[in-house]
Order: C-alpha cells, then sequence, then structure tokens
C-alpha cells in the first residue's frame, strides 16, 4: 500500500509546522505551503516535506498547489487548512479591505482549498480537517473578523461533511490559547503567557503537538466514523470572568 500523503496550509511555522512534522514522523509524505519559504526545512523522522509556495487566497494558485501535490505524490488522504490569522485592531478603526482580508484568509481559502482538494480526497477516501478558533464560538473583542470568520469555518465543517460524506469526512479542531513564539508579546511577555495559562483548568496553554496528535488522530482508520466534528482543544476552556472577579474580590 502506498504511503499517506497530507497538504497542510501554513505549514512552516507554528502549529502546522508541528501537524507537518508529527505526519512526517508518522511516515507520512507531506506538502506544506506558505507565501515565504521556512528559514530551514520542515523535516522530522528523517523526512523532509515539500515546500510549495502559495498565497492561499488566490484561487488560481490554490488550483496550482493541489494540482502539483497530487502530481508530485500521486494521490491525496489528507487536507489540513491550518493557514489563518489576523492582527488585533477593533473593527471601528479597521479598514473595510482589512476586514474582507481576514475574512478571505481564515474562511474563504479554507473552502477553495478544500473544493480543489475534494476530487483526489473522494479518490483516495481521504478527509479533511479545518483549525479553527475558540474565538470562532465565543466573542472575540478586537478580532471580531477573525472570530465571525472562524464560527463560519466550524459550520462548514458540518455543512461540508453532510455534502461529502460517505466519500470524504471533514472534521475541525477548536483550538484555545496556544502557546506560540510568534504572539508571546502580544500575551504580554513570558510573564503573561505563563499567567495566562496558569488561569486555565490544565495550567498551560495548548501546544503545537497537542494539535498535531489531534490531527493525526481523526486522519487515522480509528476515526474512520468520525464527521463533521468541532473537537474543542482548549484545556478544559476558559474561566469566565466573573467567576475569576469573585474569586480575587472574596465575592
Amino acid at each position: 500500500m502506498s504511503e499517506c500523503v497530507a497538504l497542510i496550509s501554513g505549514g512552516t511555522r507554528g502549529i502546522g509546522r508541528a501537524i507537518a512534522e508529527r505526519l512526517l514522523t508518522d511516515g507520512w509524505q507531506v506538502a506544506v505551503c506558505a507565501r515565504r519559504a521556512p528559514a530551514e526545512p520542515v523535516a522530522a523522522g528523517g523526512r523532509e516535506a515539500l515546500f510549495l509556495p502559495t498565497d492561499v487566497r488566490d484561487p488560481a494558485a490554490v488550483e496550482a498547489l493541489v494540482a502539483t501535490a497530487t502530481r508530485r505524490f500521486g494521490h491525496l488522504d489528507l487536507l489540513v487548512n491550518n493557514a489563518g490569522g489576523t492582527p488585533a485592531m477593533p473593527v471601528a478603526d479597521s479598514s473595510p479591505e482589512l476586514l474582507e482580508k481576514v475574512i478571505a484568509l481564515n474562511l474563504t481559502a479554507p473552502l477553495v482549498l478544500a473544493r480543489a482538494a475534494h476530487g483526489a480526497l473522494r479518490d483516495a477516501g481521504g478527509s479533511v480537517v479545518n483549525i479553527a478558533s475558540i474565538s470562532g464560538l465565543r466573542a472575540a473583542p478586537g478580532t471580531v473578523a477573525y472570530g465571525a470568520a472562524k464560527a463560519g469555518l466550524i459550520s462548514a465543517t458540518k455543512g461540508l461533511a453532510m455534502e461529502w460524506g460517505p466519500d470524504v469526512r471533514v472534521n475541525a479542531i477548536v483550538i484555545g490559547l496556544v502557546e506560540n513564539p510568534d504572539q508571546v508579546e502580544h500575551y504580554g511577555g513570558a510573564e503573561g503567557v505563563a499567567r495566562l495559562g496558569a488561569t486555565l483548568p490544565m495550567k498551560r496553554m495548548a501546544r503545537g503537538d497537542d494539535a498535531a496528535a489531534c490531527v493525526a488522530w481523526l486522519a487515522s482508520a480509528e476515526a474512520a466514523y468520525v464527521s463533521g466534528a468541532a473537537i474543542e482543544l482548549h484545556g478544559g476552556g476558559e474561566i469566565p470572568a466573573f467567576l475569576a472577579l469573585a474569586q480575587d474580590g472574596g465575592g
């Protein structure tokens, strides 16, 4: 039997890179895409991922990406829609162009990429894993467009699972606060990261390998009946602010 093949958008750093490294270690062939090549190749387990420079907001580039990856490896078993992100900015201070770009990256691009990959995934009996966010399940002040896009991605996951079953399974991982070197200052530095982690039931933020383990399971035969799921990977969830205030104030 030929080796399994995965395509991971935004797979050169952060969560996407951790997912790629886990799958490489597990013996997969992996293609990763991003707009810019990584400083160091994505490699693990004696294997190196194929890097394909792509702006996933460009539908023509996405079609070429899927065609190249499928031609290179012969088939496609897994698509991980990981590319995403947003600057922190209130809606009133954001330009319409910025709002459109955030939604294009976090919602439209995953849909276009899934559409482009559908035929190859159908032929392989493969699956899609969308990387969503807890911002799609609760209010996201300062990143409203991002939260709205991730809410849409969760909805799209469930809708595609119905449209594409039984040939292609579609699931989402809804990630909470994540330890990410690129966002350390956003959380107030190392002290802020530790302080926020301590407020969670698991006493730490999620790590890339937590998401990678979940993707590996969803892509495996053990999850053959799992489709349309939105798995909340948040260590128990964020404690409501009113409880923290009550505890601090003794109210």
